[in-house]
């Protein structure tokens, strides 16, 4: 292995502590509600990470819970109550949510100023053109990771491999905003493999297990992971990997990062972030 690994849950371990320093010098802490909407276990255990870090972080964790079945109108109003509440200065609604339910509508329905995830498209639109926007938070600790990992941005040739409105767009946005030259390609992409290979940065987000393999990364690039995928093993277990080949990636690759450990602490530590910035906004507190 000659890549240098990433680590993704020291920096954000950082960027934490960094975010619970400032909360403490705030007029009084930041609120973060979040929302759940039936018994998803994958979704329970973020809910109760996110919970326990935002508690850490000195901040109010505010959790609403409602069933399977509660209807879309009882969530729209739940978002109505807590867009009013002046102690709430971050909303998430966890996703998934149930098939009756229509996420995007959901999601239109929350103060952008108060939308953490920054999937409201007023924040979209802001991103999109250099506006003050809630970056997704995702993006957001892949910009981090790059940066930390001391990646030269500026004249950079990125890749980014999927074209999801939570994750592939906005990173791209913001990769293009940091002066790289940014190529958005998917799994329609013809000869992807190609594209990557010219890339000085990719970033696989795209859902598919170790998709990219080794050959397709140039010599000394920087890869970013954001796919969590569980697989399954020849003893009958699981374990999770990324949408990277990752020891055939690593041989190549100047830095990467690992799964789990890369990305996915970030994504925590950076909507503690942004609720930090939607209270300073809101509220008029200075940094």
């Amino acid at each position: 292995m000659s890549a240098r690994i990433i680590d993704g849950k020291s920096i954000a371990a950082s960027m934490r502590a960094r975010v619970g320093a400032e909360v403490a010098r705030l007029p009084a802490p930041p609120g973060l509600a979040v929302v759940l909407v039936g018994e998803d276990p994958a979704s329970a255990v973020y809910v109760r990470n996110k919970g326990t870090a935002t508690r850490e972080a000195g901040m109010r964790s505010i959790e609403h819970r409602l069933p399977a079945d509660a209807s879309q109108a009882a969530l729209l109003a739940l978002v109505a109550r807590l867009n009013a509440d002046d102690e709430v200065d971050g909303i998430l609604v966890q996703l998934p949510l149930p098939r009756h339910v229509d996420a995007q509508a959901v999601i239109a329905a929350i103060d952008p100023a108060k939308d953490v995830d920054g999937f409201h498209v007023v924040n979209a639109g802001l991103l999109a053109t250099g506006g003050d926007a809630l970056v997704p938070c995702t993006p957001r600790g892949c910009m981090a990771l790059l940066r930390e990992a001391g990646t030269r941005l500026a004249g950079a040739e990125a890749v980014v491999i999927g074209r999801s409105n939570i994750v592939g767009k906005p990173v791209a946005q913001l990769l293009l905003a940091a002066d790289c030259t940014v190529t958005l390609a998917h799994s329609r992409s013809r000869d992807l493999p190609a594209i990557c290979r010219r890339a000085d940065i990719v970033v696989a987000a795209v859902g598919r297990p170790e998709m990219v393999r080794g050959g397709w990364i140039r010599p000394g690039a920087t890869v970013i992971d954001v796919g969590i995928n569980r697989i399954g093993t020849a003893d009958g277990r699981h374990r999770l990997v990324g949408d990277v080949a990752f020891d055939e990636a690593a041989e190549v690759a100047g830095a990467i990062t690992p799964v789990p450990g890369g990305v996915g602490p970030m994504t925590i530590a950076c909507l503690l972030e942004n609720t930090l910035v939607a209270a300073r906004r809101r509220r008029g507190w200075k940094e």
